[in-house]
């Protein structure tokens, strides 16, 4: 029965810290230098998970606060101040609808790129793409070493042979193309959609890759790193979906699988 396989790309085909630490970095240079070691301090507990802002949550930077969100409603559960203490007319906030995630008022913090984003914005940094720019070019200097996972272009070259696959990222072609470039998977995938805009259009583009390949939902597999991105958009439409997280998730579906990271799945996949 063939499948069409979604691959999400940064945290998901290539892993590594390196670059966050890096991003965090620059963006420290606009942090006062009465604020550094708490903006430190505070970066350090968030990649541990030992703060309220942490992978699999989501940040409002008006508000400053870090928020909990069910991943299959999209609504807000609870938020936390940077402190620890609750937030208790959750109401007056964001209402009962779903929380609408733009990249620059509330972000969902799927992986670590969004860790330095959240604390700068705590510590008054203004302005971020600059950073992001500028480590997104260290990631393609000799400075910066992007680690192949071992057997990776094997396997998706031979899930091609019975199956499609496709890439589906945030990062623009530019990025895209040269990260493919650096872990050996150029012109591997069918179909590339860069600037994907996740999680807002994550289901118009479920939807959209559903007509053109004309497959049923239960024959689609997202995989990716980011439960809010990838994962939830597709247990919704009755896809199947691959998890890789060391952090546990509380939601429990039919359709999902999770493990550690990718190698752990295929592996499971031989």
């Amino acid at each position: 029965m063939k499948k069409l396989y979604i691959f999400d790309l940064d945290g998901t085909l290539y892993e590594g810290s390196q670059h966050f630490d890096y991003y965090a970095k620059l963006l420290s240079a606009d942090v006062t230098s009465a604020e550094q070691e708490d903006y430190w301090n505070d970066y350090e507990k968030m990649k541990a998970g030992n703060h309220v802002v942490q992978i699999g949550k989501a940040y409002d930077v008006n508000h400053d606060l870090s928020l909990t969100i069910d991943p299959m409603t999209l609504k807000v559960v609870e938020a936390h101040r940077w402190d620890g203490s609750t937030v208790d007319d959750l109401d007056s906030l964001y209402g009962d609808g779903q929380v609408s995630f733009d990249f620059e008022n509330i972000v969902a913090i799927g992986d670590g790129w969004w860790l330095p984003f959240a604390c700068a914005k705590h510590y008054g940094v203004k302005e971020s793409q600059p950073s992001y720019m500028a480590t997104k070019e260290f990631m393609v200097s000799d400075q910066f070493q992007l680690e192949q996972i071992p057997g990776l272009r094997t396997f998706l070259l031979d899930l091609k042979k019975e199956h499609d696959i496709i890439l589906m990222t945030n990062s623009d072609r530019e990025d895209v193309n040269r990260l493919l470039g650096e872990l050996d998977l150029t012109n591997v995938f069918d179909h590339v959609i860069s600037s994907a805009r996740k999680p807002s259009k994550t289901t118009v583009l479920f939807e959209q890759l559903h007509v053109t390949y004309d497959l049923p939902f239960e024959q689609m597999i997202s995989v990716g790193d980011n439960f809010i991105n990838e994962i939830a958009p597709a247990l919704l439409l009755e896809m199947k979906a691959v998890y890789l997280s060391e952090h546990p998730h509380k939601t429990e579906h039919k359709n999902l699988q999770q493990y550690g990271r990718i190698t752990d799945w295929i592996e499971e996949m031989k």
